[in-house]
């Protein structure tokens, strides 16, 4: 609810689907006018429905953004995009987290410090299993001496995807304000996509071509 809110107040139009509702709240309607689907879950990843998974690939691939946000990286959506275990190492220790930005260009980095800390934050570290990012925006640093791809990128068909691993939930992390910033920036990005969906199958030839017995 806090993430709806801090969109809401960025002049964004923003509503809720979770788990318990029907079809998750993840519609045939509501995707079909969703911009941005942001996906935190935990947990309960195995009782999404597949189905439900399948209707928000195909709308990825067709130009939807999405904004997966800390354990997420385990939800059916990330992984089937991904096509890896998405596994990684973890920490709850309470310990300090730094986040630099690697990527001073790109637009999720727009208004960023160039480095920023979390008082407490569960800890995510290498090695992370996923493919090689299309982009890499933010690197973490952790109290305890680990190291995180923590804002990393991908284009899957028509559709952006923006991977942000702070958000655990026993703290107060979507409350301050550069995480707030950073996903709003993500948002943004992941929304930029092209709409228009190519048209795929049977091609008729653009030039007659001799002798073809074309089917």
């Amino acid at each position: 609810m806090q993430i709806a809110s801090f969109l809401k107040e960025a002049g964004y139009e923003a509503q809720t689907a979770t788990l318990d509702e029907a079809e998750h709240g993840l519609t045939e309607e509501v995707l079909a006018k969703t911009d941005c689907l942001i996906w935190w879950g935990h947990m309960a990843h195995d009782a999404v429905d597949e189905e439900i998974v399948s209707r928000v690939q195909k709308h990825v691939l067709r130009g939807m953004g999405l904004v997966v946000l800390h354990s997420g990286h385990m939800s059916k959506i990330f992984m089937r995009l991904m096509g890896t275990s998405c596994d990684l190492k973890w920490r709850e220790a309470d310990e300090r987290e730094r986040l630099f930005v690697v990527d001073p260009t790109h637009p999720i980095a727009e208004g960023i410090p160039e480095s920023f800390e979390l008082l407490k934050e569960e800890m995510y570290g290498e090695h992370f299993d996923i493919p090689a990012p299309d982009e890499t925006v933010f690197l973490s640093w952790f109290e305890g001496g680990n190291v995180f791809r923590s804002g990393i990128t991908y284009k899957r068909g028509n559709g952006r995807i923006f991977y942000f691993q702070p958000g655990h939930e026993s703290y107060p992390t979507y409350y301050n304000e550069w995480v707030q910033k950073v996903i709003i920036n993500g948002v943004k990005w992941c929304s930029e996509n092209r709409k228009t969906y190519p048209v795929y199958g049977n091609q008729k030839p653009f030039y007659a071509i001799e002798g073809s017995n074309e089917k």
